[in-house]
Formats: C-alpha cells, sequence, structure tokens
C-alpha cells in the first residue's frame, strides 16, 4: 500500500484558517456553532474555532457529535442498544450549525450526524464543512465549505491524521487498496 502525502500540516492549517475566514463571511459569527462528528471532525471543528477566534476574537460554541447509533449499516436483529444522545454544554436551538468533518465521501456519515443534531435541538440552519471531498456519493449531500477536492476511485482511500488522535504529525494522505486483503 503506497500512501501519497495530498496535504502536510502547514497545507492543513492554511486550509483551516481559509474555512475559518468563509465562515466569517458567509455567516452572524454570534450565531454560529460548530459541531464535529467525532473524532477527526471533532478535531476539525476546533481548530476551525480557534482559528476563528485569531481572525475574528469571538470564541463559537464547540463541540463533537457521536453519529455511532445513528448510523445506518448499525442493524442487528438482536441488539438494540439503549441510547441516549450526547448533549453539548451549548444550546444549538435557532443557531447556525456548522457541521464538520475530515474526509467526506458516501455522506452516511453526515446523514446520522443530520440525524443525531435533531435529536439535540433544532438549529436555525445546518452548513456543511468538510477538509478533503473525495467524491463517491450515495447519498444527495454536498458540503458548503471544502477544503480540498480530491476525486477517488472505490479502490483508493483518503485518510486524515492529527497529533491530537496520536499521530506524530498531522497530514492527509491517499492510497490505493491492496487487492491481497
Amino acid at each position: 500500500m503506497a500512501e501519497h502525502v495530498i496535504m502536510d500540516a502547514n497545507g492543513i492549517r492554511r486550509t483551516l484558517v481559509r474555512l475559518a475566514h468563509e465562515i466569517a463571511e458567509r455567516d452572524e459569527i454570534g450565531q454560529v456553532v460548530l459541531l464535529g462528528i467525532k473524532r477527526g471532525g471533532e478535531i476539525v471543528a476546533e481548530r476551525v474555532r480557534d482559528c476563528l477566534y485569531e481572525a475574528e476574537g469571538i470564541r463559537v460554541p464547540c463541540g463533537g457529535i457521536d453519529i455511532g447509533m445513528q448510523r445506518d449499516d448499525l442493524v442487528s436483529a438482536f441488539f438494540v442498544p439503549d441510547y441516549t444522545a450526547e448533549r453539548p454544554d451549548f444550546s444549538i436551538e435557532n443557531k447556525i450549525a456548522v457541521l464538520c468533518d475530515d474526509v467526506l465521501n458516501t455522506g452516511r456519515s453526515v446523514r446520522a450526524a443530520l440525524e443525531a443534531i435533531f435529536k439535540i435541538g433544532r438549529p436555525r440552519e445546518i452548513q456543511l464543512l468538510e477538509l478533503i471531498d473525495r467524491g463517491g456519493r450515495e447519498l444527495p449531500i454536498r458540503a458548503d465549505f471544502v477544503g480540498k477536492n480530491v476525486p477517488t476511485s472505490r479502490s483508493e482511500y483518503v485518510e486524515a491524521y492529527f497529533t491530537e488522535l496520536g499521530a506524530a504529525e498531522d497530514r492527509i494522505v491517499i492510497g490505493k487498496e491492496d487487492a491481497n486483503d
């Protein structure tokens, strides 16, 4: 499996600064809340929050969304777990919720996140921010803010590595699945 770095730490930082500026230009910052799809999207949301603070001087509420129980591929006739939606420590009611994730592919994670959001409140608007859009949509989902478009085939993968999640350095790589797996 040969991997190719498509975005290094500096590229990620520059991209997040640009995305934060795009949010500031489009939205009333005082009405924005950031919700990151756990785990990588949560890192993206926290970093966008920090970039918005540096640019605008406003600390935007930021929290994570756990989509595990909303996944449409989590199906079992024998086990239906008891689930209570995690609630952020701020209200999303009538706010502009910017849903953040690291890599957009089929759209299924975003669909699950939308369901999770509506279990915790009803924002005025939901916008989608993706660090990487790799195409391959199976659902009619489109990001409002995109860091980089990286068209891929089904045999390729895109992986984001963040220091907050144990990586030695921030980077985003593209690779090809090994045919022998």
